[in-house]
């Protein structure tokens, strides 16, 4: 089936967001642009503004994207039988997702669209949504159960998150180049988590 004739069944929206993430990985956010977009998926130069408004809905569709995907990440992990074995493959599980799509995970949580654009109501909504799973996945039973006496799930769950990008932001930005150093100090960053989660009797889980 031609090019023509895929679109006009209605998939070039999918389309257009599936160029514009390799674009995003091959160029970055500087390089990505509708004219691009449209020369890489064989189309008018007009027809990626029948989709997204201009470069900054097209930025923030890509982001809710990768949110979505972290999501899906999440729903995967099992705290709840082996609470400490499971947050130690969330954490290695976490920084696989922002090492191998680096510009994603900088669009996702950069200032280029937090700061300096204009996030879309949909991409708030699935960013906040994807938070909320997070301390669902960290603070429900029976990880809730064994929080220290006073602690906000809440904020807890705002400074492990901000632990986690941490690290990611240290293996992104080059400072961890060695593989097994990042693997260490993310393993010491669990053991950090399970302390605070009085898990103490299973931090040695592999």
């Amino acid at each position: 089936m031609s090019q023509t004739a895929r679109y006009h069944h209605g998939d070039l929206h999918a389309t257009l967001l599936r160029e514009a993430a390799v674009l995003l990985r091959e160029q970055g956010i500087e390089g990505l642009s509708l004219r691009r977009l449209a020369e890489r998926a064989g189309v008018s130069r007009t027809a990626p503004y029948h989709h997204f408004a201009d470069k900054n809905a097209l930025l923030c569709a890509l982001a809710e994207q990768g949110f979505r995907k972290l999501e899906t990440l999440m729903q995967e992990e099992d705290l709840e039988s082996e609470p400490a074995r499971g947050l130690r493959r969330f954490v290695h599980a976490y920084l696989r997702f922002a090492s191998q799509d680096p510009e994603q995970y900088e669009l996702m949580f950069g200032r280029t669209l937090w700061k300096t654009g204009r996030p879309t109501e949909s991409l708030t909504r699935v960013a906040h949504g994807c938070f909320r799973r997070y301390i669902d996945l960290m603070y429900r039973p029976p990880l809730a159960s064994r929080l220290p006496p006073g602690m906000d799930p809440l904020r807890l769950a705002q400074a492990s998150w901000a632990t986690l990008h941490g690290l990611s932001r240290l293996l992104l930005d080059g400072i961890y180049l060695d593989q097994n150093d990042m693997e260490a100090v993310s393993d010491q960053a669990v053991d950090l988590m399970i302390a605070g989660l009085r898990l103490g009797e299973d931090v040695t889980g592999g």
